[in-house]
Formats: structure tokens, C-alpha cells, sequence
């Protein structure tokens, strides 16, 4: 009969091992996805996407465009921290929106496949790329989709565009939440576990409060009506982001979609919602 010993160092090796296939599923899933692995995606897709690589102010990075018609509205989604185009592949690829617009997705600076460029820690930076990116289509004829940390960036164009849509949009200071992991980047010590694009996810987290001082008392000011869609339950980026922006908001700029029963994650979960409110917007 195996003494108490052995079957404690058993027991303490595959919890070990358990641990390292864990960190290491976690780094590869984490990591943006290739160009390949991104256009599989469209693979049955009616409308071919066009994947290009450009730069902005220095930085490179990567857009995926899926275009049918120039006379047809465009959709642009920007992903949250941590985040990238590959958030928005059911979106580019539904037949359904293919015929309704053209679409966009980015990756922004900090998250692009392979790239060892930084975060910029500013949402000054992110609207400025954002009209990069926007420079030779129709602002009116645009929709503009921002998830996450997404939002207060297409929040703060001062061009009218069709319609800003908010996806649990993270837009005020007071109720920035620390998740737990950021204690791993902020020591020194577990700093060297956290895989390159978390580094950059952390980064801009820390400095996103501080960031949106300097724009959350000027949102009601936009001249674009906003639908923001949010789940009660999100503790990552909480309801009350969208409660606060409805209460500043002229009544006549702005609805606001509360989901029951889902949290941050409704970028994925709640697809058929978010599309149908998107098509509600392009008829």
C-alpha cells in the first residue's frame, strides 16, 4: 500500500503538471491569431475579405476589410483590452450583414499578430487612428461598433457618423474594476509569467481611468446618437457605465438594451441580439 508520502508527491506532481498545461493553453489562446487562422473563418463566406497590413504614426498594424459595395454603409467594430479583429469574425462573416455593408475590423495598436509595439495608453491616440482608418469613407453613412474599452474610443469621434453603437462600454473612472490578474504584471516578481500581449492589456488597463478623465464629462457632447447595448451582470466593465451615460445623455441621442443575464462576454453570447439591433440601424 503507497505510503502517505508517495501519494502526497503523486498527487503534488500532477497538480504541477496540471498547472503548466493550464499556463500553456493560456498563453497560446491568448495570443492574436495569425493571418491564416483569421481567414479560415470566411472560408464559406459569400463575400471575400481583403487582410492587409498598414501603419499609423509608426506603429504597424493589421485591418481586415469585407467590401461588396462602396455605396453601402460601412460598420466598424474596435475591439476591447484585451482584444482583437478576430472578436468581430462571426459579425464580418454573416451573409446577412455581407449584404446589408461593408465592414472593418482592427487590430489596435499593442495587439497585432507577431508585433512588439506598445499600447498608447490613450484614447486621444485611438480617435486619431480611428479617422486614419475612416479617412476615405462616408462618416455619415458609418456605424461604428466599440466593445469594451472599444467604447469610450468610438465615443469620442466629434465627426457625425450614423449611429454609435456601445457594447458594455467602459466610460467612466468611478467604476473602473482591477481585476485580480493585474496583481501578476504589477509585481516584479510574476511580471516575467504574463505572456506579451496580457503585458499590454495590463498596461492600459492600469492607466485607463486616469485616461478617461479627461473625456467622460465631455461625452454627452458628441454630436451622434448611441444605442448601448450592456449586461447587468458584467463585473469587468459594470452596468452602471451605461446607467451614468444614459442619465447625461439628451433623452432623444440615446437607448440603452439591458440584457438580464449576461456579463461581458455578450460580444459572442448575444450575436443574434446585437446583429438584429445593428440591421435595425441600416434600414
Amino acid at each position: 500500500m503507497p505510503s502517505l508520502y508517495k501519494i502526497s508527491k503523486i498527487t503534488a506532481y500532477f497538480l504541477l503538471s496540471l498547472l503548466i498545461v493550464a499556463y500553456v493553453a493560456f498563453i497560446y489562446f491568448s495570443q492574436p491569431k495569425s493571418d491564416d487562422d483569421i481567414l479560415k473563418s470566411f472560408n464559406n463566406s459569400l463575400v471575400n475579405p481583403v487582410l492587409t497590413h498598414d501603419s499609423f504614426n509608426g506603429f504597424k498594424f493589421r485591418k481586415i476589410e469585407v467590401q461588396s459595395d462602396s455605396l453601402k454603409p460601412t460598420i466598424v467594430f474596435i475591439h476591447g483590452t484585451i482584444g482583437s479583429l478576430a472578436d468581430f469574425k462571426t459579425y464580418l462573416s454573416d451573409s446577412t450583414l455581407q449584404s446589408k455593408a461593408n465592414m472593418i475590423a482592427y487590430d489596435r495598436v499593442g495587439y497585432n499578430f507577431k508585433s512588439k509595439d506598445t499600447v498608447q495608453e490613450s484614447i486621444a491616440f485611438e480617435n486619431k487612428m480611428l479617422q486614419y482608418i475612416l479617412k476615405n469613407k462616408n462618416f455619415s453613412n458609418t456605424i461604428v461598433v466599440g466593445y469594451s474599452f472599444g467604447g469610450p474610443i468610438a465615443l469620442s469621434l466629434k465627426q457625425p457618423v450614423k449611429k454609435v453603437v456601445l457594447l458594455a462600454p467602459a466610460l467612466y473612472s468611478d467604476y473602473e474594476v482591477t481585476p485580480w490578474m493585474l496583481s501578476f504584471y504589477k509585481s516584479k516578481l510574476t511580471r516575467w509569467l504574463v505572456p506579451f500581449v496580457w503585458k499590454q492589456a495590463s498596461k492600459e488597463k492600469i492607466s485607463h481611468p486616469k485616461d478617461l478623465l479627461n473625456f467622460e464629462d465631455d461625452w454627452q457632447n458628441t454630436p451622434n446618437s448611441v444605442v448601448s447595448i450592456h449586461g447587468k451582470p458584467d463585473w469587468i466593465v459594470p452596468y452602471a457605465n451605461s446607467l451614468q451615460l444614459k442619465k447625461v445623455f439628451p433623452k432623444d441621442k440615446m437607448s440603452l438594451i439591458t440584457i438580464d443575464d449576461v456579463g461581458h462576454e455578450l460580444v459572442w453570447t448575444e450575436f443574434t441580439l446585437i446583429k438584429q439591433q445593428i440591421l435595425n440601424l441600416l434600414d
